[in-house]
């Protein structure tokens, strides 16, 4: 198919023209597609103010935040334990059985992610161990505003606990069309999953009620605090965490979900345009981006585009995400040159469909996840691939990971000297120490051999 033959294209979904180009790294960055809806900075001082106002008045600013963003009443928002057993009872026994297989695969993954200690006898009588360690206790968060993400429950819960976390709290937003508790399907993954500690809290309140905890009044139970916050969430999630980082460790800042696709003339346009809306109707910042170097598939993939959003459920929310200045197709000379430019998008999820995709794949730098080829959607990995659908976006996959096992570890170094060791080594400390005016380091040293 070419573009003289190919049907009416969806116009709306815009062209970034690579071609030639000899763009800088940074000109490479800024030439990304990317949202201008709100920003950090723009909710930086709204996330600010629910944070403060959650650490200085506690229950009562999140009965007031759940009245107001919510729409629902309550004094305490901790689901109840009838509650949850009640929503695993009642869940659609095909439901069940598809978040049990994505559990079965999401543990196989996290288990044969987990680190072994290491010891080394670096000389005789000097042992050092590096020992990885589970933090205490985490707080994971589930978004249940336009999708009701029960599959986050499963991507936060299961490396918490293959890590050997032994204190898990879970919250998300309250409904009012559920009694004002989370949505059931996600009470029901909770329990599925030996979670009991789950909170009808939503957006930066959670975060913060998480991060500095909420103190007991009467009768009220406490919040207790966490060591580490992890989920996606909106842009106020995504800022809430960024203001507590240092407070508590994060996964990521996972805002709004985005695809790239690179592909060549080999991809099936009706393929790649079905995975493009599969991301866009989450939410309309959400980003979908076709990088490729055929001027032919691009116009294929817009036909396409025409064809299948016209039929998708959430026609105007797609719409939205594929017209905005998020999305689009960015045009490359060749592959080599589609592998630089998603390296500078870094993408949350990238596709591969260009031939020989596992050899590209493999030259990928900077995604939060790979798929490779046209059998593995990141539909898949949503849901029962094995792997976390839990991702940095907005370009952070060129520094952070996504959510694994490691995040819920933390390695300790362990010393361990006897005398003859450490005499054998005195008397470089104390020359490293007096070349750093340091002198009390090595008489420590030195107080040890009268």
């Amino acid at each position: 198919m070419n573009a003289e033959t190919a049907p009416a294209s969806f116009d709306a979904f815009r062209t970034i023209d690579l071609r030639g180009t000899h763009l800088s790294a940074a000109e490479l960055r800024s030439a990304m597609p990317r949202s201008t809806s709100a920003s950090f900075d723009s909710v930086a001082a709204r996330v600010e103010g629910i944070i403060a106002d959650v650490r200085t008045r506690g229950f009562d600013s999140l009965t007031e935040l759940a009245q107001r963003f919510d729409g629902v009443q309550q004094r305490h928002p901790r689901v109840p334990a009838e509650a949850l057993r009640e929503a695993l009872r009642t869940l659609d026994p095909s439901v069940r059985s598809a978040l049990e297989e994505s559990i079965d695969r999401a543990r196989a993954f996290a288990a044969a992610q987990k680190p072994k200690d290491v010891s080394l006898d670096i000389r005789p009588g000097a042992v050092l161990t590096h020992r990885w360690v589970p933090v205490g206790r985490v707080g994971l968060y589930v978004p249940g505003g336009l999708a009701v993400l029960a599959s986050s429950v499963v991507m936060n819960v299961v490396p918490a606990q293959a890590a050997g976390v032994e204190s898990i709290a879970l919250a998300s937003p309250p409904h009012k069309d559920f009694g004002g508790l989370p949505h059931p399907v996600i009470l029901a993954a909770a329990e599925l999953l030996g979670v009991n500690e789950v909170y009808g809290i939503g957006g930066a309140q959670a975060i913060a009620a998480f991060a500095y905890g909420v103190a007991g009044d009467g009768n009220r139970n406490p919040i207790e605090p966490v060591d580490v916050v992890t989920g996606p969430g909106n842009i106020y999630v995504a800022t809430a965490k960024r203001l507590v980082k240092g407070v508590v460790g994060i996964d990521a800042e996972a805002g709004t979900t985005e695809i790239a696709v690179l592909a060549d003339r080999t991809a099936q346009p009706r393929l790649v345009a079905a995975d493009l809306i599969s991301q866009a109707e989450h939410d309309p910042n959400a980003a979908s981006v076709l990088i490729t170097p055929s001027v032919e598939l691009a116009a294929a993939v817009r036909a396409e585009l025409s064809v299948q959003v016209a039929s998708t459920r959430h026609r105007e929310r797609v719409e939205t995400a594929l017209t905005g200045p998020q999305s689009g197709t960015i045009l490359v000379d060749d592959i080599d040159h589609g592998v630089t430019v998603c390296d500078a998008y870094a993408a949350e999820h990238l596709e591969i469909h260009t031939a020989d995709a596992a050899a590209v794949a493999a030259r990928i730098r900077n995604a939060g996840a790979v798929f490779v080829g046209e059998y593995s959607p990141v539909s898949l990995g949503d849901y029962c691939a094995g792997s976390n659908h839990v991702l940095p976006t907005a370009g952070t996959a060129a520094f952070a990971s996504g959510l694994s096992i490691y995040t819920f570890l933390r390695a300790m170094q362990i010393i361990d000297y006897n005398a003859d060791a450490l005499q054998e080594v005195s008397r470089h400390v104390v020359q490293l120490a007096q070349a750093e005016d340091l002198p009390g380091h090595g008489d420590a040293v030195q107080v040890r051999f009268p």
